[in-house]
Protein backbone atom coordinates (compact mmCIF):
# COMPACT_ATOMS: atom_id res chain seq x y z
CA UNK A 1 0.00 0.00 0.00
CA UNK A 2 1.09 3.47 -0.80
CA UNK A 3 2.36 5.92 2.43
CA UNK A 4 -1.12 7.46 3.13
CA UNK A 5 0.78 10.58 3.65
CA UNK A 6 1.86 10.67 -0.25
CA UNK A 7 -1.99 10.18 -0.93
CA UNK A 8 -3.08 12.75 1.36
CA UNK A 9 -0.01 14.99 0.37
CA UNK A 10 -0.91 14.69 -3.82
CA UNK A 11 -5.01 16.11 -2.84
CA UNK A 12 -3.43 18.64 -0.41
CA UNK A 13 -1.62 20.36 -3.51
CA UNK A 14 -4.39 20.10 -6.04
CA UNK A 15 -3.19 16.63 -7.64
CA UNK A 16 -4.51 13.68 -9.14
CA UNK A 17 -4.85 9.95 -7.49
CA UNK A 18 -4.21 7.42 -9.54
CA UNK A 19 -6.96 4.33 -9.22
CA UNK A 20 -4.55 2.16 -6.81
CA UNK A 21 -3.57 4.84 -4.85
CA UNK A 22 -7.17 5.92 -4.22
CA UNK A 23 -8.24 2.00 -3.76
CA UNK A 24 -5.79 1.17 -1.29
CA UNK A 25 -6.29 4.25 0.86
CA UNK A 26 -9.84 3.91 1.29
CA UNK A 27 -9.96 -0.09 1.66
CA UNK A 28 -6.86 0.78 4.49
CA UNK A 29 -9.14 2.90 6.22
CA UNK A 30 -12.55 0.08 5.92
CA UNK A 31 -9.45 -2.36 7.44
CA UNK A 32 -8.44 -0.04 10.47
CA UNK A 33 -5.33 -0.01 9.02
CA UNK A 34 -5.33 3.99 8.52
CA UNK A 35 -6.25 6.24 11.45
CA UNK A 36 -8.69 8.45 11.13
CA UNK A 37 -6.88 11.85 11.80
CA UNK A 38 -4.97 10.47 8.42
CA UNK A 39 -9.03 10.13 6.27
CA UNK A 40 -10.14 13.29 8.05
CA UNK A 41 -7.11 15.24 6.69
CA UNK A 42 -7.28 13.46 3.04
CA UNK A 43 -11.44 14.20 2.98
CA UNK A 44 -10.69 17.50 3.58
CA UNK A 45 -8.41 17.64 0.78
CA UNK A 46 -10.37 16.31 -1.38
CA UNK A 47 -13.14 18.31 -0.08
CA UNK A 48 -11.01 22.01 -0.86
CA UNK A 49 -9.87 20.58 -4.45
CA UNK A 50 -12.19 17.94 -5.48
CA UNK A 51 -12.25 14.77 -7.24
CA UNK A 52 -12.66 14.56 -10.95
CA UNK A 53 -14.45 11.41 -12.78
CA UNK A 54 -11.73 9.13 -12.33
CA UNK A 55 -11.25 9.78 -9.01
CA UNK A 56 -14.79 9.61 -8.32
CA UNK A 57 -15.16 6.37 -9.67
CA UNK A 58 -11.70 5.08 -8.73
CA UNK A 59 -13.40 5.86 -5.14
CA UNK A 60 -16.97 4.43 -5.74
CA UNK A 61 -15.04 0.94 -6.68
CA UNK A 62 -13.08 0.87 -3.73
CA UNK A 63 -16.18 1.32 -1.19
CA UNK A 64 -18.16 -1.50 -3.60
CA UNK A 65 -14.97 -3.39 -2.70
CA UNK A 66 -14.50 -3.12 0.97
CA UNK A 67 -17.78 -5.13 1.36
CA UNK A 68 -19.63 -7.63 -0.16
CA UNK A 69 -22.56 -7.09 -3.07
CA UNK A 70 -25.87 -8.79 -3.50
CA UNK A 71 -26.20 -10.04 -7.55
CA UNK A 72 -29.88 -10.55 -6.67
CA UNK A 73 -29.56 -13.56 -9.45
CA UNK A 74 -32.23 -15.74 -8.25
CA UNK A 75 -34.88 -13.06 -8.99
CA UNK A 76 -37.51 -13.84 -11.58
CA UNK A 77 -39.16 -10.59 -12.05
CA UNK A 78 -37.37 -7.28 -13.54
CA UNK A 79 -35.44 -5.71 -10.50
CA UNK A 80 -35.60 -1.86 -9.19
CA UNK A 81 -34.14 0.39 -6.65
CA UNK A 82 -35.37 3.61 -5.92
CA UNK A 83 -33.02 6.72 -3.85
CA UNK A 84 -33.75 10.00 -2.86
CA UNK A 85 -31.25 12.14 -1.20
CA UNK A 86 -33.41 13.54 1.30
CA UNK A 87 -36.17 15.94 1.73
CA UNK A 88 -38.94 16.62 4.04
CA UNK A 89 -42.61 14.46 3.68
CA UNK A 90 -40.85 12.43 1.25
CA UNK A 91 -42.72 9.34 1.42
CA UNK A 92 -42.25 7.85 -1.89
CA UNK A 93 -40.64 4.67 -1.32
CA UNK A 94 -43.35 4.00 0.91
CA UNK A 95 -46.02 4.15 -2.20
CA UNK A 96 -43.34 3.16 -4.57
CA UNK A 97 -42.47 -0.70 -3.73
CA UNK A 98 -45.80 -1.58 -3.55
CA UNK A 99 -46.88 0.15 -7.09
CA UNK A 100 -43.83 -1.55 -8.78
CA UNK A 101 -44.57 -4.80 -6.93
CA UNK A 102 -48.11 -4.72 -7.98
CA UNK A 103 -47.44 -3.58 -11.81
CA UNK A 104 -45.07 -7.03 -11.93
CA UNK A 105 -41.51 -5.90 -11.01
CA UNK A 106 -39.69 -6.45 -8.14
CA UNK A 107 -38.26 -3.62 -5.35
CA UNK A 108 -34.90 -4.18 -4.02
CA UNK A 109 -33.99 -1.14 -1.82
CA UNK A 110 -31.60 -0.26 1.00
CA UNK A 111 -32.66 2.33 2.78
CA UNK A 112 -31.57 4.48 5.35
CA UNK A 113 -32.52 6.90 8.53
CA UNK A 114 -33.07 10.14 8.85
CA UNK A 115 -31.15 12.54 9.62
CA UNK A 116 -31.06 16.50 10.41
CA UNK A 117 -34.25 17.86 8.80
CA UNK A 118 -34.86 15.34 6.74
CA UNK A 119 -36.58 11.56 7.11
CA UNK A 120 -35.54 7.78 6.93
CA UNK A 121 -37.57 5.52 4.94
CA UNK A 122 -36.48 2.90 8.23
CA UNK A 123 -37.52 5.09 10.56
CA UNK A 124 -41.34 5.24 8.99
CA UNK A 125 -41.82 1.61 8.31
CA UNK A 126 -40.43 0.49 12.05
CA UNK A 127 -43.26 3.03 13.59
CA UNK A 128 -45.53 0.08 12.83
CA UNK A 129 -45.35 -2.67 15.42
CA UNK A 130 -43.03 -5.92 15.06
CA UNK A 131 -41.60 -4.67 11.82
CA UNK A 132 -38.21 -5.58 11.01
CA UNK A 133 -35.59 -4.11 8.64
CA UNK A 134 -32.34 -5.67 9.29
CA UNK A 135 -32.95 -8.65 7.25
CA UNK A 136 -29.89 -10.41 6.51
CA UNK A 137 -28.92 -11.19 2.19
CA UNK A 138 -30.71 -14.26 2.02
CA UNK A 139 -33.77 -13.00 3.82
CA UNK A 140 -34.02 -9.70 1.67
CA UNK A 141 -33.68 -11.71 -1.46
CA UNK A 142 -36.21 -14.38 -1.14
CA UNK A 143 -38.47 -11.37 -0.14
CA UNK A 144 -38.40 -9.38 -3.21
CA UNK A 145 -39.01 -13.16 -4.91
CA UNK A 146 -41.74 -14.16 -3.50
CA UNK A 147 -43.16 -10.77 -2.22
CA UNK A 148 -42.14 -8.09 -5.23
CA UNK A 149 -40.75 -5.37 -3.09
CA UNK A 150 -38.46 -5.60 0.56
CA UNK A 151 -37.11 -2.26 2.28
CA UNK A 152 -34.29 -2.91 4.87
CA UNK A 153 -31.32 -1.57 6.44
CA UNK A 154 -27.76 -1.64 4.38
CA UNK A 155 -25.83 -4.21 6.48
CA UNK A 156 -22.34 -3.64 8.32
CA UNK A 157 -20.88 -6.04 5.21
CA UNK A 158 -22.23 -4.15 2.29
CA UNK A 159 -19.88 -0.73 1.15
CA UNK A 160 -18.51 -0.59 5.25
CA UNK A 161 -15.82 2.02 3.72
CA UNK A 162 -18.79 4.06 3.13
CA UNK A 163 -20.33 4.05 6.41
CA UNK A 164 -16.71 4.72 7.78
CA UNK A 165 -16.34 7.65 5.75
CA UNK A 166 -19.53 9.07 5.92
CA UNK A 167 -19.34 9.34 9.88
CA UNK A 168 -16.10 10.99 9.48
CA UNK A 169 -17.54 13.28 7.01
CA UNK A 170 -19.82 14.71 9.51
CA UNK A 171 -17.58 15.07 11.76
CA UNK A 172 -15.68 17.42 10.04
CA UNK A 173 -17.75 19.18 8.07
CA UNK A 174 -17.26 17.47 4.50
CA UNK A 175 -20.41 16.30 3.93
CA UNK A 176 -21.50 18.87 0.98
CA UNK A 177 -19.04 17.98 -1.63
CA UNK A 178 -20.52 16.32 -4.53
CA UNK A 179 -18.04 13.77 -5.59
CA UNK A 180 -18.20 12.34 -1.89
CA UNK A 181 -22.05 12.73 -2.08
CA UNK A 182 -22.16 11.12 -5.04
CA UNK A 183 -19.71 8.19 -4.33
CA UNK A 184 -21.67 7.20 -1.31
CA UNK A 185 -25.25 7.37 -2.71
CA UNK A 186 -23.56 5.47 -5.73
CA UNK A 187 -21.79 2.64 -3.78
CA UNK A 188 -24.88 1.90 -2.09
CA UNK A 189 -26.72 1.17 -4.93
CA UNK A 190 -24.54 -0.18 -7.24
CA UNK A 191 -23.30 -2.48 -4.18
CA UNK A 192 -27.00 -3.81 -5.02
CA UNK A 193 -27.25 -6.08 -8.87
CA UNK A 194 -31.19 -4.25 -9.76
CA UNK A 195 -31.92 -4.44 -12.99
CA UNK A 196 -32.46 -0.11 -13.05
CA UNK A 197 -31.71 2.65 -10.75
CA UNK A 198 -33.89 5.31 -10.22
CA UNK A 199 -32.73 8.60 -8.51
CA UNK A 200 -35.00 11.47 -6.91
CA UNK A 201 -32.44 14.13 -6.86
CA UNK A 202 -34.27 16.92 -4.68
CA UNK A 203 -33.63 20.72 -4.56
CA UNK A 204 -34.56 23.18 -2.98
CA UNK A 205 -35.52 24.53 1.09
CA UNK A 206 -35.91 21.00 2.11
CA UNK A 207 -33.24 18.94 0.53
CA UNK A 208 -29.50 19.33 0.48
CA UNK A 209 -29.12 20.68 -2.60
CA UNK A 210 -30.66 24.21 -2.36
CA UNK A 211 -30.79 24.87 -6.49
CA UNK A 212 -32.07 22.89 -9.42
CA UNK A 213 -28.56 23.64 -10.80
CA UNK A 214 -27.02 22.24 -7.93
CA UNK A 215 -29.50 19.16 -7.99
CA UNK A 216 -28.66 19.08 -11.22
CA UNK A 217 -25.36 18.59 -11.03
CA UNK A 218 -24.92 15.88 -8.63
CA UNK A 219 -27.97 13.49 -10.56
CA UNK A 220 -25.24 13.97 -13.67
CA UNK A 221 -22.55 12.82 -11.59
CA UNK A 222 -24.44 9.88 -9.92
CA UNK A 223 -25.28 8.99 -13.81
CA UNK A 224 -22.02 9.25 -15.10
CA UNK A 225 -21.15 6.98 -12.36
CA UNK A 226 -23.18 4.48 -13.51
CA UNK A 227 -22.65 4.54 -17.00
CA UNK A 228 -19.05 3.81 -16.22
CA UNK A 229 -20.12 0.88 -14.06
CA UNK A 230 -22.92 -0.07 -16.41
CA UNK A 231 -25.76 -0.06 -14.89
CA UNK A 232 -28.86 1.57 -16.51
CA UNK A 233 -29.47 4.52 -14.54
CA UNK A 234 -32.20 7.27 -14.80
CA UNK A 235 -31.99 10.72 -12.36
CA UNK A 236 -35.31 13.06 -11.77
CA UNK A 237 -34.16 16.47 -10.66
CA UNK A 238 -37.17 17.29 -7.92
CA UNK A 239 -38.93 20.12 -5.94
CA UNK A 240 -37.95 20.00 -2.71
CA UNK A 241 -38.73 23.92 -1.82
CA UNK A 242 -41.79 23.06 -0.44
CA UNK A 243 -43.04 19.33 1.28
CA UNK A 244 -43.73 16.82 -0.65
CA UNK A 245 -46.93 15.50 0.96
CA UNK A 246 -49.05 16.50 4.04
CA UNK A 247 -47.14 14.24 6.98
CA UNK A 248 -43.43 15.43 8.67
CA UNK A 249 -43.63 12.79 10.68
CA UNK A 250 -42.81 8.86 11.00
CA UNK A 251 -46.03 6.85 12.18
CA UNK A 252 -48.04 9.73 10.26
CA UNK A 253 -46.01 9.00 7.13
CA UNK A 254 -47.34 5.83 7.41
CA UNK A 255 -50.85 6.70 7.89
CA UNK A 256 -50.35 8.60 4.52
CA UNK A 257 -48.89 6.35 2.54
CA UNK A 258 -51.99 3.99 3.22
CA UNK A 259 -54.38 6.98 2.32
CA UNK A 260 -52.63 7.64 -0.48
CA UNK A 261 -52.95 3.80 -1.62
CA UNK A 262 -56.77 3.65 -1.07
CA UNK A 263 -56.82 6.59 -3.02
CA UNK A 264 -58.18 8.70 -0.87
CA UNK A 265 -55.55 11.45 -1.81
CA UNK A 266 -54.25 12.75 -4.98
CA UNK A 267 -51.30 15.32 -4.51
CA UNK A 268 -48.02 15.93 -5.55
CA UNK A 269 -46.48 12.55 -3.41
CA UNK A 270 -48.53 10.09 -5.16
CA UNK A 271 -47.80 12.23 -8.54
CA UNK A 272 -44.36 12.08 -8.04
CA UNK A 273 -44.57 7.64 -7.04
CA UNK A 274 -47.01 7.45 -10.15
CA UNK A 275 -43.95 9.35 -12.13
CA UNK A 276 -41.41 6.74 -11.29
CA UNK A 277 -43.09 3.78 -11.39
CA UNK A 278 -44.25 4.97 -15.04
CA UNK A 279 -40.38 5.28 -15.48
CA UNK A 280 -39.64 1.94 -14.22
CA UNK A 281 -42.26 0.24 -15.83
CA UNK A 282 -41.04 2.42 -19.57
CA UNK A 283 -37.89 0.49 -18.78
CA UNK A 284 -38.25 -2.53 -17.58
CA UNK A 285 -41.36 -3.65 -18.68
CA UNK A 286 -41.78 -1.93 -22.41
CA UNK A 287 -44.45 0.06 -21.77
CA UNK A 288 -44.57 3.96 -22.97
CA UNK A 289 -43.99 6.66 -20.46
CA UNK A 290 -47.71 7.43 -20.27
CA UNK A 291 -49.05 3.56 -20.29
CA UNK A 292 -46.67 2.78 -17.58
CA UNK A 293 -48.17 5.83 -15.37
CA UNK A 294 -51.47 4.73 -16.40
CA UNK A 295 -50.49 1.21 -15.21
CA UNK A 296 -49.17 2.36 -11.88
CA UNK A 297 -52.60 4.65 -10.86
CA UNK A 298 -54.39 1.71 -12.04
CA UNK A 299 -52.57 -0.49 -9.80
CA UNK A 300 -53.37 2.24 -6.79
CA UNK A 301 -56.88 2.66 -7.69
CA UNK A 302 -57.68 -1.23 -7.78
CA UNK A 303 -56.63 -1.91 -4.52
CA UNK A 304 -53.42 -3.84 -5.62
CA UNK A 305 -50.87 -1.67 -4.54
CA UNK A 306 -52.19 -1.78 -1.13
CA UNK A 307 -52.05 -5.61 -0.87
CA UNK A 308 -48.79 -5.15 -1.82
CA UNK A 309 -48.49 -3.38 1.35
CA UNK A 310 -49.37 -5.19 2.77
CA UNK A 311 -47.71 -8.41 1.90
CA UNK A 312 -44.18 -6.75 2.21
CA UNK A 313 -45.26 -5.58 5.82
CA UNK A 314 -46.31 -9.00 7.00
CA UNK A 315 -43.30 -10.65 5.41
CA UNK A 316 -41.35 -8.29 7.22
CA UNK A 317 -42.75 -8.91 10.49
CA UNK A 318 -45.18 -5.98 10.98
CA UNK A 319 -48.52 -5.88 12.26
CA UNK A 320 -50.65 -6.14 8.41
CA UNK A 321 -53.63 -4.74 9.87
CA UNK A 322 -52.01 -1.45 9.61
CA UNK A 323 -53.43 -1.00 6.64
CA UNK A 324 -56.75 -1.74 7.73
CA UNK A 325 -57.03 0.88 10.28
CA UNK A 326 -53.46 2.68 10.94
CA UNK A 327 -54.65 4.79 13.63
CA UNK A 328 -55.37 1.96 15.68
CA UNK A 329 -52.53 0.06 15.10
CA UNK A 330 -49.72 2.79 14.79
CA UNK A 331 -48.44 4.92 18.01
CA UNK A 332 -50.44 8.21 18.33
CA UNK A 333 -49.10 11.21 20.12
CA UNK A 334 -50.97 12.56 23.45
CA UNK A 335 -51.08 16.24 22.32
CA UNK A 336 -53.03 17.00 19.10
CA UNK A 337 -53.19 20.73 18.19
CA UNK A 338 -54.62 22.30 14.87
CA UNK A 339 -52.58 24.54 13.49
CA UNK A 340 -54.85 27.53 12.27
CA UNK A 341 -53.25 30.02 9.48
CA UNK A 342 -52.67 33.87 10.78
CA UNK A 343 -53.90 35.82 8.56
CA UNK A 344 -55.28 35.32 4.88
CA UNK A 345 -53.04 35.58 1.80
CA UNK A 346 -51.75 33.13 -1.26
CA UNK A 347 -48.90 30.97 0.30
CA UNK A 348 -45.42 32.11 -1.68
CA UNK A 349 -42.91 30.17 -0.12
CA UNK A 350 -42.80 27.67 2.70
CA UNK A 351 -39.17 27.20 4.60
CA UNK A 352 -39.36 23.32 4.56
CA UNK A 353 -36.20 22.65 6.06
CA UNK A 354 -37.80 24.80 8.89
CA UNK A 355 -40.61 22.41 9.03
CA UNK A 356 -38.57 19.62 8.83
CA UNK A 357 -36.87 20.68 11.73
CA UNK A 358 -39.64 21.58 13.66
CA UNK A 359 -40.80 17.94 13.33
CA UNK A 360 -37.68 16.87 14.40
CA UNK A 361 -37.57 19.02 17.46
CA UNK A 362 -40.89 17.47 18.69
CA UNK A 363 -39.33 13.85 18.36
CA UNK A 364 -39.45 12.75 15.33
CA UNK A 365 -35.97 13.33 13.51
CA UNK A 366 -32.22 12.92 14.92
CA UNK A 367 -29.58 15.49 15.14
CA UNK A 368 -26.61 12.54 14.77
CA UNK A 369 -26.64 9.45 14.22
CA UNK A 370 -27.63 6.87 16.96
CA UNK A 371 -30.18 9.75 18.41
CA UNK A 372 -33.43 7.72 19.74
CA UNK A 373 -36.54 9.02 17.62
CA UNK A 374 -40.43 8.72 18.63
CA UNK A 375 -42.76 7.33 16.06
CA UNK A 376 -45.47 8.81 17.44
CA UNK A 377 -44.99 12.87 16.73
CA UNK A 378 -44.51 15.12 14.00
CA UNK A 379 -46.45 17.67 11.81
CA UNK A 380 -49.11 17.65 8.98
CA UNK A 381 -49.51 20.70 6.88
CA UNK A 382 -51.41 20.45 4.01
CA UNK A 383 -51.59 23.50 1.95
CA UNK A 384 -48.79 23.76 -1.03
CA UNK A 385 -47.09 27.33 -2.37
CA UNK A 386 -49.95 28.73 -4.47
CA UNK A 387 -52.53 28.05 -2.44
CA UNK A 388 -55.09 31.14 -0.91
CA UNK A 389 -56.15 30.19 2.89
CA UNK A 390 -58.05 32.20 5.06
CA UNK A 391 -57.34 33.55 8.81
CA UNK A 392 -58.16 31.17 11.12
CA UNK A 393 -58.29 28.13 8.44
CA UNK A 394 -57.29 24.93 10.08
CA UNK A 395 -54.35 23.81 7.69
CA UNK A 396 -52.96 21.02 9.28
CA UNK A 397 -52.26 19.72 12.84
CA UNK A 398 -49.13 19.29 15.35
CA UNK A 399 -48.70 16.18 17.07
CA UNK A 400 -47.17 16.38 20.46
CA UNK A 401 -45.49 14.81 23.70
CA UNK A 402 -46.48 18.08 25.64
CA UNK A 403 -48.42 21.28 25.54
CA UNK A 404 -45.34 22.92 25.85
CA UNK A 405 -43.44 21.16 22.73
CA UNK A 406 -46.86 21.83 20.65
CA UNK A 407 -46.89 25.46 21.10
CA UNK A 408 -43.22 25.76 20.02
CA UNK A 409 -44.33 23.45 16.67
CA UNK A 410 -46.95 26.04 16.18
CA UNK A 411 -44.53 28.97 16.06
CA UNK A 412 -42.44 27.55 14.02
CA UNK A 413 -44.96 26.32 11.33
CA UNK A 414 -45.98 30.29 10.92
CA UNK A 415 -42.82 31.18 10.80
CA UNK A 416 -42.09 29.02 7.79
CA UNK A 417 -45.00 30.29 5.96
CA UNK A 418 -44.56 33.61 3.79
CA UNK A 419 -47.84 34.51 2.44
CA UNK A 420 -48.63 37.56 -0.42
CA UNK A 421 -52.01 39.07 -1.84
CA UNK A 422 -51.73 38.18 -4.95
CA UNK A 423 -51.51 34.69 -7.29
CA UNK A 424 -48.37 32.72 -6.98
CA UNK A 425 -46.89 29.99 -9.68
CA UNK A 426 -46.83 26.84 -7.78
CA UNK A 427 -43.42 25.18 -8.31
CA UNK A 428 -42.90 22.03 -10.98
CA UNK A 429 -42.59 18.83 -9.70
CA UNK A 430 -40.05 17.81 -11.87
CA UNK A 431 -37.11 20.11 -13.02
CA UNK A 432 -35.59 17.78 -15.73
CA UNK A 433 -34.31 13.84 -16.24
CA UNK A 434 -30.43 12.61 -16.48
CA UNK A 435 -29.31 9.35 -17.51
Amino acid sequence: MSDPRDVIAVKRDGGRLAPDELRDFVLGYARGEIPDYQAAAWLMAAYVHGLDEGETLALTRAMVDSGTTLSLDGISRPTVDKHSTGGVSDGVTLVFAPIAAAMGMAVAKLSGRGLGHTGGTLDKLESIPGLRTDLDPETFERQVEEVGSAVAAQTADIVPADGALYALRDATATVPSLSLIAASVMSKKLAVGTDLILLDVKAGSGAFMKTPEDATELAVACTTLAREWGRPTRAAVTDMSQPLGEAIGNALDVVEAIRLLRGDIRDRLRDAAVMFAGEAASRLLGASMGQGRANAATAIDSGEALEAFRRMIEAQGGDPHVVDDPEKVLPAAPVVRPIAAERSGTISAIDAEALGRASGDLGAGRRKKGDPIDPAVGIVFLPDVGDAIEAGQEIGTVHARTDDDAEHALGAVHDALTLTDGPVEPPPLVYGWHG
